[in-house]
Formats: C-alpha cells, structure tokens, sequence
C-alpha cells in the first residue's frame, strides 16, 4: 500500500475515534409488541425514547377509598383503548392518594388490548411533537404520563407549555392521549393577590386576566379528578388491605387488633402524613417483622 495512503487511512482513524464519543449513539426501535412501557430522554438537540421494565402487579382492586376517580379514569381509558373519542386527564390533589398509582394499574388492566405508557418529564414537555410523532400511525394506544406536573411562582415555562399543548394535543393523532398528576388543580400557584382585581359586571364575577392565564393551562385536559386527603378509616382500609396482599403468599396468619390499629395509627402520626404510601409503607413493616418473628 502507498505509505501516503496509509498516513491518510491512518488520520482518518484518529480522527474518527476522536469523533465517536460526540455522535449520538444509535438507538434500537422499540418492539412495542414487547415493550409495554418507555420513557423519553432529551438527547443533546433531540431525543429517544427508552423502553422500561414495568411490573404488572398492581390493579385497580388494589386502589382502596377512590372509587369515584378510578371509575371515571377507567372509563375514559377504556374508551381510548375501544379507539372512542377520550379526553385528556389531570389529576390533581395531596400527595401519596393513589393518582400515579391508578395510571401504573390501568395500564396492567389494559395492556394486552394494546394500552402503552410512555413517561415524560415536566422540563421535557417541549419536546412533545416529536413524541407524538413517532407514535403516529402505530397500532398500539399511547398515554403519555406526566407525573407530578406544576410550576413554581415566577417561573414563566407554564406560559410555554400552554402552547405546546396546544399544538400537540390538538394535533395529536388518535391513539395519543396526555395523563398527568399534579398537587395543584391549576398546576401553578395561586396567590391571595390574583383575587384583588375580580370585577362585578351586571351582577357577573369577571376574573382579571393573571388568574384566567393560569386556569388556561389546566384546561388544557378534558379530564380533572380530585384525590383529598385520607380520613382515618381510609387508611385504616387501606393498611388492612395491604397486609392481606402482602401475607397472602407468604401463608402469614394474622388478625386485625385493636393493637395493630394503634401501630398504624402510631406510624401515620410519626410519619407526619396519612395516605395510601403511608399504609402501604407500615403494611410492609409490619408483615416484614411478622415474618421474621415466625422463623426465629
């Protein structure tokens, strides 16, 4: 070989290795038919979507004291799965009452009708028309989940993200729809001052334009559904059904006491909170030790 080409061929292996680690790696389609679930990742200028091992092991018998907001939820969902007209869905209120959660259990219930989840951060909303477009034209249904979905006060993203919803969902093709969980109703603050310019026109209550700007995002979603907080006996309920879930396989014999009442109850008030994590998080304690204590 002539020693100036193989200087050349030479360079241009330098040059390439020093290239590699800069180029975006590429990036396997997904088999949906495998794949039940993905979450998008931003990728320099662009972005993938990354398919996840998702446990199927939650259902909708499993949501205990929320009846109301899983059978509205689920029907909305079945009629997206059925390829009906469905609406987008927020679904806001305290923390740790299930909202995730009932997202994760329709998607056991559904998956084999062809129900997918894509997962995609608040920061990364803006890159919702690439998702929906690599979604387009696929025979599976697609809920794209946002969790935990709210601004801050001051931050002026919710003003951007209005209109990329805007775009993208009423643009999005029909086996696309957004879910997405929030604490807030409005998904951003609400101040005591937002209230201070309401007029009274002919005895109809005008909000100023701070307040319809922030209510504008949420009504973005067809959907709301309202989690509140859990009264004692809720939790109670729930932290019963746990343990039954989690002794079942394990053949643990126990019973519902008044002292194991009090343990929940201990538990929840030295946690500072009263909701299903919670429940969920002493039923686990407490059959842990159970178990332990009985092979000792």
């Amino acid at each position: 070989m002539d020693s100036r080409l193989y200087e050349i061929l030479e360079r241009a292996d330098a040059v390439l290795a020093r290239l590699e680690p800069l180029l975006p790696a590429i990036r396997p389609e997904i088999d949906w038919q495998k794949s039940l679930a993905a979450r998008w990742h931003r990728d320099g200028r662009s972005g993938y979507l990354q398919p996840l091992e998702v446990s199927l092991d939650l259902s909708l018998a499993d949501l205990i004291g929320v009846d109301r907001q899983r059978e509205q939820l689920a029907a909305n969902t079945r009629q997206f799965v059925d390829g009906l007209p469905a609406n987008h869905a927020l679904l806001w209120g305290a923390r740790g009452t299930g909202k995730s959660s009932l997202v994760r259990a329709l998607l056991a219930e559904h998956a084999g009708a062809g129900l997918r989840l894509i997962e995609i951060e608040r920061d990364h909303l803006a890159d919702l028309p690439r998702v929906v477009e690599a979604l387009a034209g696929l025979s599976q249904r697609f809920v794209l989940f946002c969790d935990d979905l709210s601004f801050e006060a001051g931050e002026g993203d919710y003003r951007v993200l209005k209109s990329v919803l805007d775009g993208s969902l009423e643009r999005a093709p029909d086996n696309v729809l957004l879910y997405a969980t929030s604490n807030r109703r409005h998904l951003v603050p609400e101040k005591q001052s937002d209230n201070e310019h309401w007029q009274m026109v002919d005895g109809e209550l005008h909000p100023n334009e701070a307040v319809e700007d922030k209510i504008a995002l949420s009504d973005r979603f067809g959907l709301w559904l309202s989690f509140y907080p859990f009264t004692q006996e809720h939790f109670l309920a729930v932290v019963r059904h746990w343990i039954e879930v989690l002794a079942e396989p394990a053949a643990l014999k126990w019973e519902w006491t008044e002292e194991l009442e009090k343990l929940a109850i201990r538990w929840a008030l030295g946690r500072g909170n009263r909701n299903g994590r919670c429940a969920y998080q002493f039923a686990r304690h407490w059959v842990g030790l159970a178990l332990l204590e009985s092979v000792k």
